[in-house]
């Protein structure tokens, strides 16, 4: 596939290969004329319009790095709920199984507690698919505002409900607060997909650093919940006041995403790209391709954003989203937190209270920050890489590899292949840095080899295949867990 023709009409792409540097530059006068910039969604139009309603403004610089700041701590918001979730396995298994253990002693399993981490992965993205379905169709209709700020008011209720529900004793009714459980994920995930998908959104309009915090932030969120879950555990006497300590901790984190979200509109430097985005939707002066180059008019380029001019650009990145996500959730939290120490006999706290915690959810989640944060600096392969899809299917060869570690309980694979700790812990880098390398990159490409219009659209249409692949591979985490 020829890399001029792929991007070819894409004034929002800010990536350009060294391998065609030079042809580009050959063609720098016509694209400047069609509204292109080395910086995304700024155009030199402008500064040639001396009428322009942006004339004669210099670009301002982001002070502090505030903007870059508050985009990553949407994405640690965005993905902080569900993270919090999954973190908190202990609190779990104690409310769903004998709530009167003491807490040094092993709980008695059940199938809620065995396969929770499956049933929780199901009920956070199935409903999760539908709003990001829904969001799509209502971009246009419900500003970002709205959408943004509705989500994280709906994530702090539900938070604050399960905070209470840690002082209640649900020890007479564990399938009732099961189901309640669930429906309070399936709320927070579809609020949380809408959030990110909408945060990432308004991202494509800002230069490609601040795609890269938001995902970076992500990231980050997953492990902010693993540390305050480690401190929470070693330093509260028991699991009730440790749950308590660390969803207060989530309460107060989401309620300052809200307040700086409100922040956002006040700097210089958001003001001057959101700016530019409405300048550039009402104006016909080749700021923006008009409507009708991509199909619509009227009307409609006011409802629903068009899908198709959106796929054929990005359906090569959507899939490596999708694999990559596929791949990630079948093995991480459902097999991954099942692994034990194959020292776990001895009692010590280390292969007991601290191996998954520290294992499983904080290396994991330290792993795919290091890896979203080189896409900062490094961003090979390319969009249109053959290469890229290449190693995206690559990391398949992971599921074994977990599947032969000393998953516990096992019922059908009996024999430990890997019966040393050093293995899970090899195999979880592994995974966190794909995931976070590899899922970064068409994540960040996606908004940007589209027409500027359609950026917002185009990144929701990359959380929609994101969310696609935790979807599917989390119905795979449930059969992967039956059939170890």
């Amino acid at each position: 596939m020829d890399i001029r023709e792929h991007l070819q009409g894409s004034l929002n792409s800010s990536y350009i290969s060294a391998l065609h540097s030079s042809s580009m530059s050959e063609e720098e006068d016509e694209v400047k004329t069609e509204g292109e910039d080395h910086s995304p969604l700024l155009t030199n139009t402008h500064s040639q319009q001396p009428g322009g309603p942006l004339s004669a403004r210099h670009r301002p610089q982001d002070s502090y790095c505030m903007v870059y700041g508050i985009f990553f701590l949407l994405g640690i918001g965005s993905l902080l709920p569900w993270n919090f979730f999954i973190t908190a396995k202990q609190y779990w298994l104690y409310k769903l199984s004998n709530s009167s253990s003491t807490p040094g002693q092993e709980e008695p399993q059940s199938d809620l507690s065995d396969y929770f981490e499956s049933y929780l992965a199901i009920a956070s993205t199935v409903p999760s698919v539908l709003c990001l379905v829904l969001s799509y169709l209502l971009v246009n209709r419900f500003s970002s505002k709205v959408r943004i700020l509705f989500s994280l008011f709906v994530i702090l209720v539900v938070f604050v409900i399960t905070t209470v529900l840690v002082m209640v004793d649900v020890s007479d009714c564990r399938e009732q607060f099961f189901a309640g459980t669930l429906a309070s994920v399936a709320l927070v995930s579809g609020a949380s997909n809408v959030l990110s998908g909408s945060v990432f959104g308004i991202s494509g309009h800002f230069p490609m650093r601040i795609s890269q915090a938001l995902i970076s932030g992500q990231a980050m969120g997953g492990t902010l919940s693993a540390v305050a879950a480690l401190v929470d555990l070693a330093a509260a006497s028991d699991v009730t006041t440790s749950a308590l300590a660390y969803f207060l901790t989530a309460d107060v984190f989401i309620l300052l995403c809200i307040v700086m979200y409100l922040l956002l509109p006040k700097l210089k430097y958001s003001r001057y790209y959101m700016e530019l985005i409405s300048t550039g939707q009402t104006t016909s002066d080749g700021v923006l391709p008009h409507p009708e180059a991509n199909g619509h008019s009227g009307p409609a380029a006011t409802n629903v954003p068009p899908l198709l001019p959106i796929l054929r650009k990005t359906w090569v990145l959507g899939f490596c989203v999708f694999y990559v996500f596929f791949i990630s959730i079948m093995i991480f939290p459902a097999v991954s937190s099942g692994i034990q120490s194959v020292d776990n006999a001895t009692g010590n706290p280390w292969t007991t209270t601290y191996f998954v915690p520290l294992t499983s959810f904080l290396l994991y989640n330290v792993a795919d920050f290091c890896g979203r944060q080189v896409t900062a600096w490094l961003q090979v392969p390319g969009p249109t890489s053959r290469l890229l899809p290449t190693l995206v299917v690559c990391r398949t060869v992971l599921v074994p590899l977990f599947m032969l570690c000393n998953y516990q309980p096992r019922h059908h694979m009996h024999r430990v292949f890997f019966a040393h700790d050093s293995f899970p812990i090899i195999f979880i880098c592994l995974l966190g840095l794909s995931n976070g390398y590899l899922g970064t990159l068409p994540m960040i490409y996606g908004p940007k080899v589209v027409p500027r219009e359609l950026a917002e659209p185009a990144g929701v249409a990359m959380s929609f295949f994101l969310t696609m692949g935790l979807a599917v591979g989390s119905a795979f985490s449930v059969l992967l867990v039956h059939c170890i």
